[in-house]
């Protein structure tokens, strides 16, 4: 599959020529030796194209999906995300006010207006957080503030018909618990409704995409449409998958070329790669510490629910034992008649 890739890419090096490269330059020969094997083996991969990519890594993310050098390309992925045309107008500073600690578990985190003045969070998660549902609705709220605060502070005489929409998209590489639940699903796009019918514009939209989830489909029933053909994209290192998403849709193969130009600054990938590892140590010791804070907390549930049932066991033993004193002097009662 290498040469497969190679006849796409013919400016992929071999392994030989990466090796070599790095060995005559002592700086990245120490960088590449403090690495695991497993990771030694899974940078040369991706070079020499043994693997495909991975989209994911955040500056490749940002170098496909840049948009100040390639509107385009995510104008048509949200396009096909929110069923309507987008052209973005600018990307806005990231000034969020979410906590630090949970900045830890994203890959890429972009703000974009659109001409319309609808605003767009989209931000990939490498491990999917506890309490999803709570957390995007806080960093919706966060968006819609942001929002409020820049138009009225432009408006001399501020309403809120000047608000516009304001969409959360999140990408999670591995979900959590409750997508598995739906294991045909991995688009999931919430918008608020009231059940009597009534019909007002509210102006929080969600989009969460479990793109693990979408791997097992895909897998299964193969590239069916261009929202496939873009979640291949963004999740799917495979070569296999790669040349079959460029057969069937030749643009991504200047998408492809872009992160094949980046592989040849060895230095360049080498130093974004030694980023990712410490980016992949701290999610997973975050990820633990919330796994672990979960199962504290089922633990402590649990002593609980025993507590009670002791408590109760408790007082039954009591009643009994009133009981048994009861029958007990009757019994001597009748005796002494």
């Amino acid at each position: 599959m290498t040469n497969k890739l190679k006849e796409y890419f013919p400016m992929i090096r071999t392994r030989k020529e990466i090796l070599t490269y790095i060995e005559e330059r002592q700086e990245l020969q120490e960088v590449f030796e403090s690495w695991s094997e497993e990771r030694q083996e899974e940078f040369l991969d991706f070079c020499c194209g043994v693997r495909g990519v991975k989209i994911l890594y955040d500056s490749f993310f940002k170098e496909i999906f840049n948009p100040e050098l390639h509107p385009e390309r995510l104008e048509a992925f949200l396009s096909l995300i929110l069923g309507t045309e987008v052209k973005i107008k600018q990307v806005l500073p990231n000034d969020s006010v979410r906590l630090a600690d949970e900045s830890t578990l994203l890959i890429t985190d972009i703000v974009v207006e659109f001409e319309d003045g609808v605003l767009a969070n989209i931000e990939v998660q490498k491990i999917g957080y506890n309490f999803p549902g709570q957390r995007v609705a806080c960093y919706s709220a966060d968006l819609l503030l942001r929002q409020y605060k820049r138009v009225k502070a432009k408006k001399k005489k501020f309403t809120y018909r000047d608000m516009k929409k304001v969409y959360t998209i999140v990408l999670f590489e591995k979900s959590t618990e409750e997508f598995h639940k739906y294991q045909d699903f991995y688009v999931h796009h919430s918008r608020h409704v009231f059940d009597s019918g009534l019909k007002l514009e509210t102006l929080q939209e969600y989009v969460l995409i479990a793109l693990d989830i979408f791997k097992e489909v895909v897998h299964n029933k193969g590239i069916k449409n261009e929202l496939d053909a873009w979640l291949t994209f963004i999740s799917c290192d495979e070569p296999e998958r790669m040349t079959e998403l460029m057969e069937k849709y030749p643009q991504f193969k200047a998408m492809y070329q872009d992160i094949y130009d980046m592989c040849l600054n060895v230095e360049g990938v080498m130093e974004m790669f030694s980023k990712e590892l410490r980016e992949l140590d701290r999610n997973t010791v975050q990820y633990m510490i919330e796994e672990q804070e979960k199962e504290l907390e089922k633990k402590k549930e649990e002593i609980e629910r025993k507590t009670q049932e002791n408590e109760q066991l408790k007082r039954e033993v009591a009643k009994l034992k009133e009981r048994m004193q009861v029958l007990m002097e009757q019994l001597e009662s009748e005796k002494i008649g």
